[in-house]
């Protein structure tokens, strides 16, 4: 045989191997419900939730949503589809790939980003929505960083609460959804725990969440206040029988009492 020959069988011979090869390769990873995770073991969320989810947290094009935990993407590409720019934060780097592909499936992986990180070491205080399925232990230790974020912000939790702090709106979902079908949705509040000055006279605010206790003392004259609520930078209560709402702007509230007078109060 000639030796231009022999290479043609060499280089067709390498080639039929590579093909051979390529047959051979271990099938794209697949999840499996209930495999471990770094903190949870991955249960899905039923899409008719993350649907209810997006809902109640009132998701629109404007909002930058992270799904801490996002599994395999679903929150993340459901938010997407609303026009939204999503991330999905997950340590597991197989989920994280399988979101990628299922978010190219979708076609929206120019608004759809996933990375592979720790919850715990993560920043998302530029989100305006985070959705979680996270375990209440797990949900009691990111509390506090939640409720250093921007007040507003719109935290959506799958099945598991947020110890003493309440949520502002509960659902649960009955059709499409056989198990975790419960949402809650918390608004994060400003905070405006102590005393502020008003025109009226010393105003002091006692903060549990998104909910007040206090006086307003006028003079010789103290006033209990009563159903004093924040929703986010929205603040509203009753004392001495006027009824005040208003927004908090850092050590500021300015609003309008039920009378149609205006108002403002100052930290001290």
């Amino acid at each position: 045989m000639k030796p231009s020959s022999m290479f043609v069988v060499f280089a067709m011979s390498l080639l039929l191997a590579g093909s051979s090869y390529a047959g051979q390769a271990g099938p794209e990873f697949e999840p499996r419900v209930g495999q471990e995770g770094k903190d949870v073991i991955w249960v899905p969320t039923p899409q008719a939730l993350v649907d209810k989810m997006l809902d109640m947290a009132k998701v629109t094009a404007k909002d930058y949503v992270i799904d801490l935990g996002s599994g395999d993407g679903r929150t993340v590409i459901t938010a997407a589809k609303r026009g939204s720019k999503a991330l999905g934060i997950e340590y597991n780097p197989d989920m994280v790939e399988l979101s990628k592909r299922n978010a190219a499936k979708e076609g929206v992986s120019d608004k759809a980003s996933f990375a592979k990180a720790d919850l715990f070491e993560s920043d998302f205080s530029q989100a305006q929505v985070i959705t979680m399925f996270l375990l209440p232990d797990i949900n009691i230790r990111l509390r506090p960083k939640i409720l250093d974020l921007k007040p507003g912000t719109r935290i959506v939790s799958n099945s598991f609460t947020m110890g003493d702090w309440s949520s502002d709106e509960t659902n649960t979902v009955k059709e499409g959804c056989v198990s975790y079908c419960t949402a809650y949705l918390w608004i994060v509040p400003a905070k405006v725990e102590g005393s502020w000055q008003m025109p009226q006279g010393e105003l002091t605010l006692k903060q549990t969440y998104q909910m007040l206790t206090g006086t307003l003392k006028s003079g010789s004259t103290s006033s209990a206040i009563a159903n004093g609520k924040l929703n986010g930078d929205q603040i509203s209560f009753s004392a001495g029988g006027v009824d005040y709402s208003g927004r908090v702007s850092g050590n500021s509230i300015e609003g309008l009492a039920k009378t149609g007078a205006a108002w403002k109060a100052t930290r001290k």
